[in-house]
């Protein structure tokens, strides 16, 4: 895994779980694993193995995610991640 997000929302997990599985075809096409975690009602954290992170982006910034993300207060923060050695 190389990227973790941890998203804050104001909608319950299981709206948030929702749009992630919705969304799902469009970024499963640059993702190759990933896991996501209820930490709470209103947070979640997921680690992705990203293959295109300009792909990636451009997904999260288009103006329906823009859109979702205001209407339900979503905040992602992505980290880079990479092995300890």
């Amino acid at each position: 895994m190389n990227i973790c997000i941890r998203s804050t929302f104001k909608c319950t997990f299981e709206v948030f779980r929702a749009k992630v599985m919705e969304d799902k075809p469009h970024w499963s096409r640059f993702v190759d694993d990933y896991q996501i975690a209820k930490v709470d009602e209103h947070n979640s954290i997921m680690v992705m193995n990203v293959l295109d992170f300009e792909a990636m982006e451009t997904f999260m910034t288009t103006d329906e995610m823009k859109a979702w993300d205001a209407k339900h207060d979503c905040v992602d923060i992505v980290y880079a991640l990479s092995p300890v050695e």
